[in-house]
This record gives structure tokens, C-alpha cells and sequence, in this order.
């Protein structure tokens, strides 16, 4: 169901033929079950919670800080590729990110709430800088120096080191639906746990990785698997969680139908009555599995491409009317020329600052 809009034209021109579509829909599940962000956010959700002092104080300082600071949304730089992809495939497009300092400098001149990086980016810098910007040490990375190449995630770093650099939060993956994912779940709840003893929040990148959820379409990117995903993210208590944008959905039948058996367990309700193939449907069902948006949503940006900026705008707008709490976005800013990657990240929190764009 839409509505007559007037549309703002800086966002009808990047969105194209889908801006009226995506800023006027009006969502499946009503908003009225969401807890949407919000100036009160860490009083009105976290205060409630068994989150000691200093992880509301930590949170606090990560919703405070950059343009959108005091609105409950949130604008991360993350910088993790250099392990995760390669410093080569990462930083080659842009050299000077080899040096920490600019990926710090970029987050501070792009008025990010955090950047969120690996200990030792973070640890070069941290007396410079760790009292400018929140930082966020990502723990756990998958290194791709092994041949033939494992995708496993394994600790680099400790809550302490984080603690004593200035850390405000702790980053972890862990790959869902992959073999080494119960020792993943393990390892990250534990992690989880002694950072909220040492008063920092926590943030949890919930991906999928298994050969059977790619089948005629890719179900990484489904709503339904993500959003089991995300539950699991919340139980171990992970205070936002970084999932990417669902593209597809029901991929609990795809998978059941590839291997000739049933796989997991879903109801059809699921499908009948909380999504559509709309992506406002499709993420606030991401929403919806992050205890109603009491856990933060924050979409990835996704990989540097020869449309970025109406991308991200794009993701943006979905996330924020599907209830989200932001976006962090990686190679598309830092894949470019620097004042370029300032100006993406103002065009993504321009969406998050508009009253233009509201709740579906």
C-alpha cells in the first residue's frame, strides 16, 4: 500500500524509479510493535536491561557523537577488510588507508559515531584519538593467508586490550549456519560477557556461511535465515547488530528442497503474514528478530561499485523505514578519494537526519 508523497529531489534522484515506491510503503508489520530509535534511546531501552552503569555511559558516548548524535541512529566506519579481504584487496583502490591515522581521520571528518577497526589499527593511534571518537575493536577476524583458504573466525584480540586502548565497544562475526559456528557462538557469548563487566558494548555481525544457502538465488540474504540469525545474535546479548540487507526470502524451503530433507524450522506465517517481497518487509523482519528493535539493526553498505552513492542512499532508506538504527559502511567510502568518502557518509546520514524519510 503506498501514500501521495512529495518526494525531496536529492532523494528521487538517487533513488530513480523506486522512490516513490520505497519512500511511501507502508509496511506489512505495523511499527506500533517496533521500539524505533530515538533521543532516549539508551534510558528508554538499555536502562531497563542488566547492562551495568558503564555500558550505559559507553553506549551513551557511541549514540552521542558525529551528525547524528542525541537521534538514536547511528554512522560507523568499519575497517576490518585488511584481515577480512586483504590489506591488498582492501587499500590498494586508496593507498593512504595503509596508514591507521587516516582511517581514524576519515570516521572524525565524516562525523561517524565510531569507527570500528582491529585492535592493532586502533592501538597505533589510541592516545591521539581515543578520546575524540569512540572506538570499537573488532575481536575476531577470518584471515585469508591460509592455503587453501578457511573461513573461520578466531580471536586476534582480548576484552582487556580493548579496555586499555580506550574502547568504548567490542566487534565480533560469527559465521551462522557454518561448521565452526558452535565454537563461534561460544567463544563470542564468552567475550560478550566480560565486556559487559568491563562497561563496553557490544556488536555483532551476524553472517551466514554454508555452501547449501546458495541455490538458485543467494540465501545469505535471506530474510528469514538473517533474521534466525539475528536472534541468535541478541541471545548472547550483543548490543547492535550489523546484518546485511535480506535480498530474497523463505530460504528455510530452499535449502529444505536442495538437500531433500527438512532443514531448520519456520512457520507460514513467516511468509503469509510478517513479509512481502518488498525490502522494507524483508528488513523489518530483521527488525522484528532483533527483540523488536530493542538490539539496534545496523545494515552493511556492501561492496565499493560503480553506483555507490545511490546504493547506500538506497540501503539507507530501507533500513531507517524498516526501523533499523543505521548504517555502517566500509569499502564504499574508504575505496574512494577522501573528501568522496566524507561527502557518501553525509548522504547516508542526510536519510537518518530527514523528516522526510519516516517509519513505514
Amino acid at each position: 500500500m503506498t501514500a501521495t508523497l512529495s518526494i525531496p529531489r536529492s532523494l528521487e534522484s538517487l533513488l530513480g524509479q523506486e522512490a516513490e515506491d520505497l519512500l511511501s510503503y507502508q509496511a506489512k508489520v505495523s511499527k506500533d510493535l517496533l521500539h524505533l530509535p530515538g533521543p532516549d534511546w539508551i534510558e528508554r531501552i538499555f536502562a531497563q536491561s542488566d547492562r551495568n552503569p558503564q555500558v550505559l555511559r559507553s553506549l551513551q558516548q557511541l549514540y552521542s557523537t558525529g551528525r547524528l548524535a542525541n537521534t538514536g541512529y547511528l554512522s560507523i566506519l568499519p575497517v576490518d577488510q585488511g584481515i577480512e579481504h586483504s590489506a591488498g584487496a582492501s587499500f590498494a583502490p586508496n593507498p593512504i588507508y595503509f596508514d591507521p591515522e587516516n582511517i581514524v581521520k576519515l570516521a572524525i571528518a565524516a562525523g561517524c559515531n565510531a569507527v570500528a577497526t582491529t585492535l592493532g589499527v586502533l592501538g597505533m593511534v589510541s592516545r591521539k584519538y581515543a578520546h575524540k571518537i569512540p572506538f570499537i575493536v573488532k575481536l575476531n577476524h577470518n584471515e585469508l593467508l591460509t592455503a587453501p583458504n578457511k573461513y573461520d573466525q578466531i580471536m586476534f584480540a582480548s576484552i582487556e586490550q580493548a579496555w586499555n586502548l580506550g574502547a568504548v565497544a567490542v566487534g565480533a562475526t560469527i559465521y551462522f549456519g557454518s561448521e565452526e559456528s558452535t565454537r563461534q557462538i561460544q567463544e563470542v557469548s564468552q567475550a560478550f560477557a566480560f565486556a559487559h563487566e568491563y562497561g563496553l558494548a557490544t556488536i555483532l555481525w551476524c553472517y551466514l556461511r554454508n555452501p547449501a544457502f546458495k541455490q538458485d538465488k543467494d540465501y545469505h540474504l535471506a530474510a528469514d535465515l538473517t533474521g534466525q540469525a539475528n536472534h541468535l545474535g541478541v541471545t548472547i546479548e550483543a548490543d547492535i547488530i550489523k546484518q546485511k540487507l535480506p535480498e530474497n526470502n523463505n530460504g528455510y524451503g530452499a535449502v529444505s528442497k536442495a538437500i531433500g530433507k527438512k532443514y531448520g524450522m519456520t512457520h507460514d506465517l513467516v511468509y503469509r503474514d510478517l513479509t512481502t517481497d518488498h525490502p522494507i518487509d524483508l528488513t523489518r523482519y530483521q527488525v522484528l528478530n532483533c527483540y523488536c528493535g530493542r538490539a539496534g539493526l545496523i545494515n552493511s553498505g556492501g561492496a565499493a561499485g560503480k553506483n555507490d552513492f545511490a546504493e547506500a542512499v538506497r540501503t539507507a532508506v530501507i533500513n531507517k523505514r524498516a526501523g533499523g538504527s543505521g548504517l555502517i559502511s566500509g569499502r564504499k567510502t574508504f575505496q574512494r578519494p577522501f573528501e568522496e568518502g566524507v561527502k557518501l557518509f553525509n548522504a547516508i546520514q542526510d536519510v537518518y537526519l530527514s523528516p522526510e524519510v519516516t517509519i513505514a
